[in-house]
């Protein structure tokens, strides 16, 4: 029993290590961002400056499907392992990119050019970490467990966010602001591209889940040949568009209170550059040790009643909560609104990754969990902050408020309406719960 507990916690540790320090690199792309926008193009409005970092910083998410579809298909096809070594890969070297691309008034905009590439190997390797990740913490949790083995994905997503900014606030109070903007701002991607060279050496000897490996050996409900394949999953469709659907509102909300917070409080509420890196920062802690709770909390109670009051809250507490920010003015009511925000979205958080999982069969699990997902984050997510930029260079911000709250009632509707994943048997054809038929599994419509 003691071993069994070793192993479960050491997958939970290789897999959220490493998950910690792809995030980390992405992260602290949106970070750094107010220190390093004017490095690669001109001079001139510092919105305007924003919204071109912000532009690239959408690239990436847009890459982001097409990583779904190919570590999703390398997760399926030759192991979750493998996908996961692989994704660490490709983010070290997008670090190293960042960390030596040449500015604007070195290369002109071949420093651009480069940061470019950059983000898209980033979009590439988080567009299959998502999957891989979470796949690979449902799948190596205890039927009980799965909600709180997996709510470790976004613990240590943020935990590398938290690193990011802790970075930052050490180098605010060690170096000046022109070194910041000058060259300080290279360090956190130079720290990152040696954290994942770790990780990848962690990953190499990692075990894979028990899962995979049962149905790799009988090919139980999906061929070898169909294991990872698009074809595969059109036999999912529904539940690939519910994936979607059930991201919509969550994935919008995330990326608003953690990467553009900083730079809505500094920008939009007139906070110092440091009081704002310090209330998220402090925030993202809470936010971080609520996730496990949550997750457990899912296991007891079910999946639905979480992303329910999620949607709840993020329809309508959004406007209310994002115009106050706006006119907090100092540091504590700064937090505290933050807080209150967060805790309302680790409804989604806490438990999304499990979701998604339970939703496939073992065959295309990955491949399911990574692609409709990585669509949802291109055409939300990764756009969310460069919408929000948008409606403040239009002078018109709090229409950026409604558009959060809109996405959260979408999705408030799928929830409402989707069936209940705790029980499901994953090892099953086609994921079908313990008692069940297999038809009973598809979402409700």
């Amino acid at each position: 029993m003691e071993q069994a507990q070793t192993r479960h916690w050491k997958k939970i540790w290789v897999g959220s290590a490493g998950n910690m320090v792809e995030w980390f690199d992405w992260f602290v792309y949106a970070s750094f961002a107010t220190y390093f926008a004017g490095s690669f193009f001109p001079k001139g409005n510092d919105t305007a400056q924003l919204m071109n970092t912000a532009g690239i910083f959408a690239v990436g998410f847009f890459m982001r499907p097409v990583g779904g579809w190919l570590l999703g298909r390398v997760g399926d096809r030759r192991g979750r392992k493998a996908a996961l070594t692989l994704t660490v890969s490709l983010m070290s070297a997008s670090a190293v990119l960042i960390a030596v691309a040449p500015t604007y008034a070195v290369a002109g905009y071949g420093g651009a050019f480069v940061l470019l590439v950059a983000r898209l190997l980033q979009g590439l390797s988080v567009g299959g970490e998502y999957a891989a990740s979470a796949t690979y913490l449902t799948e190596a949790s205890a039927p009980g467990r799965r909600g709180f083995a997996s709510s470790f994905q976004y613990v240590s997503m943020t935990a590398g966010q938290i690193l990011g900014l802790g970075l930052l606030i050490i180098l605010q109070h060690t170096l000046t602001g022109d070194e910041l903007h000058s060259w300080g701002w290279r360090i956190p991607f130079a720290v990152g591209a040696l954290g994942a060279a770790v990780i990848f050496y962690l990953r190499r000897n990692m075990l894979e889940t028990e899962a995979y490996a049962e149905d790799s050996a009988d090919d139980s409900g999906t061929g070898a040949d169909d294991r990872g394949t698009i074809r595969a999953l059109l036999r999912h469709k529904r539940e690939a568009l519910l994936v979607i659907a059930l991201t919509m509102g969550g994935t919008v909300a995330y990326y608003t209170y953690t990467t553009y917070l900083t730079k809505y409080l500094s920008n939009s509420a007139g906070l110092p550059k440091q009081t704002a890196t310090l209330v998220s920062f402090c925030a993202l802690i809470v936010f971080a040790a609520l996730q496990p709770l949550a997750g457990a909390l899912s296991d007891r109670i079910g999946r639905r009643p979480l992303l329910i009051t999620f949607a709840v809250g993020s329809t309508f507490l959004t406007v209310p909560i994002l115009t106050m920010l706006k006119h907090a003015g100092s540091f504590w009511p700064a937090l505290g609104l933050s807080l209150l925000a967060l805790v309302v979205v680790t409804g989604y958080t806490s438990i999304n990754a499990c979701v998604k999982a339970e939703l496939f069969p073992t065959g295309v699990r990955s491949l399911g969990v990574a692609l409709p997902y990585a669509i949802a984050n291109a055409l939300f997510g990764g756009t969310a902050e460069y919408v929000a930029l948008w409606f403040k260079k239009a002078h018109l911000e709090s229409g950026f408020y409604w558009y959060v709250a809109g996405c959260a009632a979408v999705s408030l509707v799928v929830y409402l309406t989707m069936r209940e994943t705790r029980d499901i048997d994953l090892k099953r054809v086609g994921a079908t719960p313990q008692g069940r038929t297999e038809t009973d599994t598809v979402p409700a419509s």
